[in-house]
């Protein structure tokens, strides 16, 4: 397996790819940043259920969450800030996604959290991704 240069990228295409293929669980390799984004995937419902795997290398195992008839409950997932082009946003600025039906994620000063959360505190950051 080669580098990769954008890990959030392979973290949104590996989640995205397995629900198309409607497979159970996925496995991604393993970072803080990556843990963060998933901790907030499952307080947000979007997946049923993560846990780190101690295996060398680490590795976080997603339970991928399906509605009736086997849709996903994930329809959407962009990248938004990427290597090559980094996108901020001030406080006031901070995205909503789908009108609120979606969530987007920021890496703020005070930790990875949703657009939800960065109003209430009252801060921006880097828009990783959004989620809906």
């Amino acid at each position: 397996m080669g580098v990769i240069t954008d890990p959030i990228a392979d973290l949104l295409t590996r989640i995205r790819n397995a629900m198309i293929a409607r497979h159970d669980s996925v496995v991604i390799p393993a970072s803080r940043m990556k843990l963060e984004i998933v901790k907030i995937l499952k307080a947000e419902g979007f997946i049923a259920d993560y846990h780190a795997e101690k295996t060398t290398p680490e590795a976080i195992r997603i339970q991928l969450r399906y509605g009736e008839r086997k849709q996903g409950i994930i329809t959407g997932l962009r990248r938004i800030s990427r290597p090559g082009l980094r996108i901020y946003a001030r406080r006031a600025d901070v995205p909503r996604v789908r009108g609120g039906l979606g969530v987007a994620i920021l890496s703020t000063s005070r930790g990875v959290m949703t657009d939800r959360d960065a109003r209430k505190v009252g801060v921006g950051g880097e828009v990783l991704c959004y989620i809906w």
